[in-house]
């Protein structure tokens, strides 16, 4: 897998599936899998028999994982969802870039 261009804490929308057009927060980033977690996105339900741990039980409600390619990050300078490339500086350090607006997305 090549690096990913979405981090934790990005706004992203999701541009594919059954949650599409919808925005949310990336709590979670799966680089080896190239999955992320968006908050309140892709929830889906497991029942839980009861444990020591969890001695209620009952149906419990997680965000599973999104593959990557199918959200797009939003610029937070405009507001609109861009693809996201990479910039070199001239000290070595990389920023992010909006391929849209061209202006460099600020680290969360």
């Amino acid at each position: 897998m090549g690096k990913m261009k979405i981090r934790k804490g990005d706004r992203v929308m999701v541009i594919s599936g059954n949650e599409k057009g919808k925005e949310g927060t990336v709590l979670r980033v799966e680089p080896e899998k190239n999955r992320v977690v968006v908050q309140g996105l892709n929830v889906r339900k497991r029942h839980r028999k009861p444990s020591q741990t969890d001695p209620e039980g009952g149906i419990v409600a997680f965000e599973a994982p999104i593959d990557a390619s199918n959200v797009m990050l939003i610029d937070p300078t405009s507001g609109e969802p861009t693809r996201v490339r990479t910039q070199k500086n001239a000290d070595g350090t990389k920023d992010r870039v909006s391929v849209k607006s061209g202006k460099v997305i600020p680290k969360a």
